[in-house]
């Protein structure tokens, strides 16, 4: 039998909330079932998915928080869709360098172009190199910027 690795997100409080905050910003998500601390009382915890991908979300408590050490890695197509996803998850929350973010839940996020691993693993290191230079000034990553870098005409 194969295993599954789900991430196990820990909240003070706010599981309930992340998750429906989560859900409204990727497609193809849910929440799969909620957790209840008696018939009508307030979320213990639950699953959800996005895009597929499962989680469970814990009201722990205030013992634990987040830190950047733990990331989740988004690799998005497009321009729009670096974008969108920047701005939603770090609405509340605090942006970063390189593509990183911190949402208002205070977990940690990467909100990265696909391309960005072609082209920082080209053969030629000057390319690459330039590539790293560019990214490492940026905030939210620019996909025409790192393929000027990359190939500067």
């Amino acid at each position: 039998m194969q295993k599954k690795i789900t991430p196990f997100l820990w909240f003070d409080g706010k599981a309930e909330e992340a998750m429906n905050f989560y859900i409204s910003i990727f497609k193809n998500s849910k929440i799969v079932s909620l957790s209840r601390a008696g018939e009508n009382g307030p979320v213990v915890g639950g699953t959800f998915q996005l895009d597929g991908q499962e989680f469970f979300a814990l009201n722990g408590g205030p013992q634990f928080t987040f830190t950047p050490a733990i990331s989740f890695f988004v690799n998005c197509e497009t321009q729009q869709e670096v974008d969108d996803l920047w701005e939603k998850l770090s609405a509340g929350g605090e942006k970063g360098r390189c593509g990183w973010l911190k949402d208002k839940f205070g977990l940690s996020w990467q909100v990265i172009p696909s391309i960005l691993g072609k082209l920082m693993h080209d053969k030629d290191p000057e390319k690459a190199k330039r590539v790293r230079q560019a990214m490492m000034q940026m905030n939210k990553l620019d996909i025409q910027a790192l393929q000027q870098a990359y190939d500067p005409k």
